[in-house]
């Protein structure tokens, strides 16, 4: 008979509907052939209140606490329907131990762990209670019978609390249990023995570590450790709904995302089932039937390299200066000698030449001694000027091979630009790079990273669903238009590829959505995303304005549209000519300034004019550098510290400024920034006490990679009615372009070659960078599928190509794809924006035509 061992966590033994599970789980093994061995934690929150007690009985103030325990375990024996009476034992030990502590009023650390002992061995005896009274024959096993302890240097409580245990194979003792005639044995998380038979801890969470060490004793086929959450995630779902679960990890993997910060999994459970290679599956309690997580030996080379983003709080940073380390021999270990002798444990380190920086362990309590932790100080002052910096907060990115995606992580980096970045350190192993940063940043920056390593990973796939998607409220997935349409645009294909096609309804839907928002009162449309004449007419229709750059559009939208109202327009240049500007004015639209040269030169053109000043908001967003358009390193704008001689100028040569203006950057799915760039230009409001109209810019972003989360038009909505309300006179516009028709549009093109170097597959179409240039100017992500056949199975993965003699003329980097043959028409989405506007004839290659869907409304 084969054993496994099922370790159950303290919300998993805390109720009947959850032992019902147990049951149903343990019935199923049983009937694979399997003798299961059942790790018990104690009840959720016992070792709390038992720990509580024990300091409360030190003021001998216990009683409280204590009837509150023991009710709560007579309640969930009632609640089982066992008999109370298998813990009676139990309880009055409990008291004898808590009486003795109030009369001598000292706990000594065997008596600690005696009574945190008690959580694991009551909930074991109501369990053996509870399987035996369903008809399983259950054995009660004694854990100190089979876990002893090694010896340890250290004080009593790290002997007698945080005791550490070999795993080493017992076969006799695993024969024992499955010759006892039980089909179940019941027994302990947490607990061991020491040589001398004394009840030891292993330490918080120790009943992971428990069920990993009994499994390996034992030799049994698996170990399964149930809990309150569906698995290992990419990040804490508790924290971030939209952390995705990992379904495999390897050992190593598994080991550094616990050690960094993840809850579901104590680190010391990994080493003994890895040593034994036995695999370990981490499941839900409340769905059995879910597939959890499988830790084991395989690891896919194939798989994103950044599995989990894991955030460890409380962190204890110690920094030394000095000069004296320059060349010194035993510095180093001077120092850690003093760690050594006031017993802490260091995690991180990174040194300089005049500086060493390291963290205190996480896991090991004496940090959270304040006079231990003010004693080494003073030790480690003797050897420079030494501070501690708290609270810290840990954010680590664990995987494989993380030295190989250095160079893809830049976007990551920028995350941290502003912040204090007080230590870095990679790991030898190449399995995680951590940032320690102040505490109170923390949780956003790691928010911050999961959306662009993880969410908007296209190797999404990897991972299984979200937490929001499998226990939220998850919005249906939505049909783009050209799957819907993909018969017609096959046909299309044959004839007029390579070829951008743009749908007109989902450009009305768009259009449609936005002018849902009641706060805004106009909105414009960036005519540089796509300037085409039905695109113009489509959405002046709607009413919407436009927004021009140049000379040129503004001549389009008045051949277009010319009996628009010409404050529908803005002219917004930058570093544009006299003329430019002269040129625009003489049209009669708003004419936006950004810089202080035109007012310090030619002032006397924009006397009487309608003027708006473009705001430069001192930080930029988006999803590359070259999209973001606020702070020093951008050309947009006029700085906040000349935004007073701006106001000066205006005054001095009598204008009429009537709106403010800004725009961050493209590509924005939070909707924070709208409401922050409100707030900022209202505060600006003072200076020009003509202003009416505030523009807050673009930039609105559409999901494009799979996972991310779509833009909350509701909530920027809600944000931007509080401003309104705050401020009722002044009116609020919106100049999206992206927005308006990125989905509508598809660039459409025929394989031309497939073929494979080393272990590269490249897929070629008819053109590339001459006519879809975002991907090469500033690595933007475009969905890419073989609309030929769209419903087969991918196969795997390729670098999608254009004939351009370019290195860089690459649409797509490992994208997943069928079997994939010569005239195969390739489709890329969300090309409806800054798609052939930006394209050209490098290479004397014609660029991909123009189109309107449904094919019979316009000619190109």
């Amino acid at each position: 008979m084969r054993q496994i061992v099922t370790k159950f966590g303290g919300t998993s033994v805390s109720s009947r509907e959850t032992w019902n599970h147990i049951l149903a789980i343990t019935q199923k093994h049983l009937a694979a052939g399997l003798q299961p061995v059942v790790v018990c934690s104690a009840r959720a929150q016992a070792s709390n209140q038992l720990e509580n007690m024990v300091e409360a009985a030190l003021l001998n103030q216990q009683h409280s606490l204590q009837t509150q325990f023991v009710d709560a375990m007579l309640d969930l024996a009632r609640e089982l329907e066992v008999d109370p009476q298998v813990i009676q034992a139990d309880i009055q030990q409990l008291e004898q131990w808590l009486t003795g502590i109030a009369l001598l009023h000292e706990a000594p650390a065997k008596t600690h762990a005696q009574i945190l002992s008690l959580g694991e061995l009551m909930m074991t005896r109501l369990g053996h209670a509870f399987l035996n009274q369903h008809g399983l024959n259950c054995l009660w096993f004694d854990a100190r019978e089979a876990l002893t302890a090694i010896t340890m240097p250290g004080d009593d409580t790290q002997r007698y609390c945080s005791a550490r245990v070999e795993a080493e194979p017992n076969p006799a003792l695993a024969n024992q249990l499955k010759d006892s005639g039980a089909q179940v044995v019941i027994t302990q998380g947490f607990i061991a023995a020491n040589a001398q038979g004394e009840t030891v801890l292993l330490g918080r969470g120790g009943s992971d570590t428990s069920a990993a060490l009994l499994a390996a004793i034992l030799g049994a086929t698996v170990c399964e450790i149930w809990t309150d959450v569906a698995g290992i995630y990419t990040a804490n779902p508790h924290q971030l709904p939209h952390a995705r679960l990992l379904k495999t990890l390897n050992y190593e993997e598994a080991q550094e995302i616990a050690s960094m910060g993840a809850k579901v999994l104590h680190p010391l459970s990994i080493p003994p089932v890895r040593k034994a290679n036995i695999p370990m599956y981490v499941k839900y309690t409340c769905m059995p039937e879910h597939s959890g997580t499988h830790i084991f030996t395989k690891s896919d080379d194939d798989a994103p390299p950044i599995k989990s983003i894991q955030v460890k709080h409380s962190i204890t940073l110690i920094s030394i200066d000095t000069v004296s380390m320059w060349q010194q021999v035993g510095f180093l270990a001077d120092i850690f000698g003093a760690f050594k002798r006031h017993q802490f444990s260091v995690d991180l380190i990174a040194t300089s030449e005049s500086n060493v920086t390291l963290s205190l362990d996480s896991h090991g309590k004496p940090q959270t001694h304040r006079a231990k932790l003010d004693a080494l100080i003073e030790d480690l002052n003797q050897f420079g000027r030494a501070r501690i910096i708290e609270p810290c907060s840990a954010i680590s990115l664990v995987g494989h091979h993380i030295r190989r995606v250095l160079p893809q992580l830049g976007s990551a980096f920028e995350v941290f630009d502003d912040q204090q970045v007080h230590l870095i350190s990679l790991a030898s192993n190449d399995l995680n790079l951590t940032f320690v940063v102040d505490e109170s940043k923390a949780e956003k920056l790691c928010q911050k990273l999961h959306v662009l390593l993880i969410e908007s990973n296209p190797q999404s796939f990897y991972y299984s669903k979200s937490w929001h998607e499998e226990f939220g409220h998850p919005e249906p997935k939505l049909i783009s238009w050209w799957e819907t349409e993909r018969e017609g645009l096959l046909a299309l294909a044959a004839t007029q590829s390579p070829c951008y096609v743009y749908d007109k309804k989902t450009l009305i839907q768009q259009a449609d959505a936005l002018l849902a928002i009641q706060s805004i009162s106009t909105f414009f449309y960036s005519l540089k995303a796509n300037p085409h004449p039905v695109v113009l007419e489509t959405l002046a229709a709607k009413g919407i304005g436009f927004e021009c750059v140049s000379p040129q559009e503004l001549a389009l939208v008045l051949q277009t549209c010319p009996d628009i109202d010409r404050h529908k327009i803005l002219f917004t240049p930058n570093f544009a000519s006299k003329a430019e500007y002269q040129d625009a004015l003489t049209t009669g639209c708003y004419v936006t300034i950004d810089s202080l040269y035109p007012l310090e030169h030619w002032p006397e053109i924009f006397a009487g004019h309608p003027l708006f000043l473009r705001i430069d908001s001192g930080t930029g967003a988006g999803h590359h550098k070259f999209v973001c358009t606020g702070g020093n390193e951008s050309k947009f704008g006029i700085a906040p510290n000349n935004i007073e001689r701006a106001a000066e100028l205006i005054k001095q040569h009598q204008l009429n400024v009537v709106g403010l203006h800004t725009h961050s950057g493209s590509g924005i799915l939070s909707v924070e920034l709208w409401q922050d760039t409100a707030t900022m230009l209202i505060d600006q409001i003072k200076r020009f006490p003509n202003v009416r109209f505030i523009n807050l810019g673009g930039g609105l972003g559409i999901t494009e990679k799979p996972g991310q989360q779509p833009l909350n038009l509701a909530e920027l909505d809600q944000r931007l009615q509080h401003v309104k309300t705050t401020h009722p006179k002044i009116e609020l516009w919106l100049e999206p372009g992206r927005y308006f028709v990125a989905e509508s549009g598809v660039l459409m093109a025929k394989v031309t070659q497939c073929k494979e170097k080393g272990k590269v597959r490249f897929v070629g179409i008819e053109t590339g960078m001459n006519s879809l240039i975002r991907p090469m100017l500033y690595g933007a992500y475009h969905p890419i599928v073989n609309l030929t056949r769209l419903n087969e199975p991918n196969t795997g993965f390729a670098h999608i190509v254009g004939p351009i003699c370019e290195s860089g003329d690459t649409l797509g980097y490992d994208r997943i794809l069928p079997d994939t043959f010569e005239s195969d028409v390739i489709l890329i989405a969300n090309a409806g924006a800054y798609g052939h506007c930006m394209s050209s004839s490098y290479n004397l290659r014609t660029a991909a035509q123009e189109l309107i869907w449904p094919a019979d409304d316009h000619a190109s």
